[in-house]
Formats: structure tokens, sequence, C-alpha cells
């Protein structure tokens, strides 16, 4: 059995879809998966031992396109795939198994995608209320239940990748930090405050790493400042694969709901997730040692960019205080954390 998987193009979604390529080898042993996917997410795909190979989308979001498109899909009907399953639901994101002729092309609906897809999914929310419940669905038949548990997301990150990292960025070998994750490509409304990070950066005491992107490093900037020196600022400075490995490395994680936030999880570190304009229900993190943090505002989660009331409660309210108390309810003491 041959399968391609179209990978929707965010860090955590990618993420959120590792129980779908799980169960898809339980179900097909000797299974060969891979994935369609954007050149920048290969570095975390391949820490993923489902994955065989991951083949380069160069497509923009947004971008047609129809002869490149076209051009692609022939590549890919040299490789005789079984079976295409299409995550993302835009029309366009199932133009190229269709072009290469895939036999069964499966996927929900979406845009209206009919003969784009032919093995359509249905899609109950109610019964499948996480983003990764939906994705994993798609390995079973349509209509039929899932036969198990979701499966915990699972990147690898050996001893000699995290030394290495630190090796390159000049950082201590023998310690195990705090990594804040202060970014969140979403927007605004999912960021917890920049002098929130650096208030409990001085609490706990250092070393405190922040970890990001960069387009994150003007705002680790703001909190390295904001801390007196309790945080260093490492934003802009690593690829995603050393992101990867400085997170493995952490003795807790503290970020927003965003891809690193995912990262952490599925690396099995303590973490404690903070949650405003988005949902906990719709896109959690999977793991047993992950605390969601949320006031849960009446005005939560409106799955805005930028706060639409223009007072950003839901996360100026959620003070430091509040997310030291949270790991004593996690199960992780502050003396743990402490260096």
């Amino acid at each position: 059995m041959k399968i391609l998987i179209v990978a929707p193009a965010w860090i955590g979604d990618s993420i959120l879809a590792q129980p779908l390529f799980i169960r898809l080898h339980q179900r097909h042993p000797g299974l060969q998966l891979d994935v369609l996917a954007p050149a920048w997410s290969a570095p975390l795909l391949s820490r993923m031992d489902e994955v065989g190979r991951v083949i380069d989308n160069p497509f923009a979001h947004g971008e047609f396109k129809p002869l490149a498109r076209l051009r692609l899909g022939r590549r890919l009907a040299a490789e005789a795939y079984d079976r295409a399953i299409v995550l993302p639901n835009s029309w366009k994101s199932a133009l190229a198994p269709f072009f290469a002729g895939i036999p069964v092309r499966a996927g929900f609906l979406g845009e209206a995608r009919w003969g784009l897809i032919n093995r359509v999914y249905p899609l109950d929310e109610a019964a499948a209320p996480q983003l990764a419940q939906r994705y994993a669905r798609l390995a079973e038949e349509p209509g039929e239940s899932p036969q198990q548990a979701l499966a915990q997301p699972r990147l690898s990150s050996t001893a000699r990748q995290q030394a290495s990292v630190r090796e390159a960025l000049g950082l201590p070998a023998a310690i195990a930090p705090v990594v804040f994750c202060p970014g969140a490509e979403f927007g605004p409304a999912k960021r917890w405050p920049a002098q929130h990070f650096a208030a409990l950066a001085r609490q706990l005491g250092g070393p405190v790493w922040l970890v990001g992107s960069d387009k994150d490093r003007r705002l680790g900037d703001e909190i390295e400042t904001l801390s007196g020196g309790a945080v260093q600022n490492l934003c802009g400075r690593t690829t995603l694969a050393q992101a990867i490995d400085l997170i493995a490395g952490a003795r807790l994680v503290v970020a927003n709901d965003s891809g690193l936030m995912h990262v952490a999880a599925a690396l099995d570190r303590p973490l404690i997730a903070l949650y405003g304009s988005s949902s906990p229900a719709y896109t959690p993190p999977l793991s047993p040692r992950a605390k969601i943090v949320s006031l849960g505002l009446p005005c939560s989660p409106c799955f805005q960019r930028a706060c639409p009331l223009g007072h950003l409660r839901c996360l100026t309210d959620l003070t430091p205080e509040l997310v030291l108390a949270s790991l004593g309810e996690s199960g992780i003491s502050a003396d743990h954390v402490r260096p």
C-alpha cells in the first residue's frame, strides 16, 4: 500500500495529523506513507517515524497556477499511489492528486470538491470536536467509528542533535532551561503579553530561553528587556529543526496556542499551554504532561486574529501568578522548574 498525504500548511495542524499517520500504519502493515507539504515543514515531518518521504508542495497559500499543479500531478503519477488523503479543505489542495490519477482520493467535502475527492467523509463536528480526531477518522472507512483512542504525537530528537544545536548557538550543554514560546503566527489575539512572560521569567529564575521564528524576534527583544536579563532571546536565530531540539531539552515549556506548543507536546515536555482567542476543545496539546490555562471568558473563544473588543482580557487578565499556580495543579511544582 502506498498512500500520499496532502498536508496542512500550519505546524500545529501537521502535528495533529500524526495520529492519522499512526493509525494508517496500524491498518496497513508495510505501508509506504509519503507527505506532500511545504518545504519549510520538511524538518518537522522528518522527525515523525511514520513518514517515509516529504515531497515539496511549492504553492503558497491562495496560489492557483493550474499548469504547475498539472505538472506536479504528472510527477506524482509516476509514484503509483493507491490512495491520497487530502487534509486541507480547499479545492486547490485536491488538484494534484486528481491530476496524478490516484484512484482513491479521500477527504472531507470542503469547498464542494465533488469529483476531486471521490471518497467523501461526513464531518460530524459533535462526534469529533478536535481537529486531530477529524484527521484520524480518515484512516477508517467512511461512516466507520474509530476503533482506538487517539494516539499521542511523537517527534524524535536525539541527545546528539540537542548537543549539536547548543554548540552551534553557543549555549551551555549541561543545563535544562525553561523555554518560552511567545509567538503565535495566527495573530496577536493568541499572544500572551510580553510583560507577563517577563514577570514569569523573573519568578521562575534562569535560565529561560525564548524560542520562535524571525517574526517573533522583536517581541523576544521586548521580553528580554522587560525581564531585566532573566531571559535570553533566541527567536529568529534557529531553524525549525534547531527549535525542536532546543525544546526537547527543556525542563518546562510555556507557550501560546501555536505550532511550537504542539511541538513541545509531541516531545513530551512538561507544558503550560496558554489559550485566549482560540479553543482548547478544538486544538488541544495532545500530551498528558500538558496543562491548559484559560480564563474561559464569555467573549472567548472568538477565533479572531486581533481582539474584536479591543481589550484582550482573555490574556491580559491571565496573570503570571495564575500560571505559577497552574504548575502545582498540573503536578509540576515550582521548585521542580527552578534551576
